[in-house]
């Protein structure tokens, strides 16, 4: 299932166009990022950053994710091996902030 339209963002990231959106549900206090490219054909990205949520009462300030991170995580990604344009598993990414 592609990321829906709604609430996505557009980022072009070394001459290639993405979609990105903030998932609603963090993964275990972790900020939940999906990406996939703009074609929709190939693999998801999730990206897991170690940032506050919103739902974490906790958190002294939220720091808003910002396109340049997104880009950044994009080609850590792509260097840690993922393929955006061929089909396959969603492809996770760890990111210590």
């Amino acid at each position: 299932m592609g990321i829906p339209k709604k609430g996505s963002r557009k980022i072009t990231v070394d001459g290639e166009n993405f979609i990105w959106l903030i998932r609603r549900q963090p993964y275990i206090n972790y900020l939940n990022v999906a990406v996939e490219h703009a074609e929709g054909t190939g693999s998801k990205l999730i990206i897991m950053a170690d940032r506050p949520v919103i739902d974490d009462c906790n958190s002294i300030q939220m720091k808003p994710v910002t396109p340049a991170e997104v880009a950044l995580w994009i080609n850590q990604a792509v260097k840690a091996g993922w393929k955006p344009k061929k089909s396959g598993k969603p492809f996770e990414l760890m990111i210590s902030l």
